[in-house]
């Protein structure tokens, strides 16, 4: 499959595999016979074969796509994208609820069942204030759904701590 490299959104023709790869596995978006992918979603399709990526009419390699997601900063989220991907959940961008993204259970997905975690990605040398840290807890308790807070380290190992809301 091939895929146009635009400002934010990877495009790709709708054909059988693009069909199947949103309708199977819950990638991108249909608009008007074209689907479109995120750019963390195209590199980790790149990384497992499935995605060849074109920029106007030059190729664009797997390394020079992750350096583009390293310069605007989407490097660390990548990773915690692929991660949670390799573990079999699917992942959706969660920007609506001001989180990186939402995760369906396994065996759930968008149109079948609601997200069940909001995970937030953030680096072990972040530092989060308190206020930041309950805003997380309230919205995620808010939309009925569990907070994952995804803690990427300098080795880019990724550690999960789960939030729950516990009243006294």
């Amino acid at each position: 499959m091939q895929g146009q490299l635009g400002d934010e959104v990877v495009t790709v023709k709708l054909n059988s595999m693009a069909r199947r790869l949103h309708e199977k596995s819950h990638y991108g978006k249909i608009y008007e016979e074209r689907l479109q992918i995120s750019l963390i979603e195209a590199a980790y399709l790149m990384e497992k074969g499935k995605l060849k990526l074109k920029k106007d009419d030059d190729d664009v390699t797997l390394e020079e796509f992750i350096s583009l997601l390293a310069e605007r900063g989407l490097y660390s989220k990548y990773l915690v994208y692929r991660d949670l991907r390799n573990r079999g959940y699917i992942v959706k961008t969660g920007f609506k609820y001001g989180v990186e993204f939402r995760l369906y259970e396994r065996g759930g997905a968008p149109g079948r069942t609601h997200s069940a975690y909001l995970v937030r990605v953030i680096s072990e040398n972040a530092t989060i204030h308190a206020l930041d840290f309950s805003s997380y807890v309230r919205v995620a308790h808010g939309v009925n759904k569990r907070l994952l807070l995804a803690f990427l380290d300098d080795e880019e190992d990724i550690t999960y701590y789960l939030v729950d809301w516990i009243r006294p």
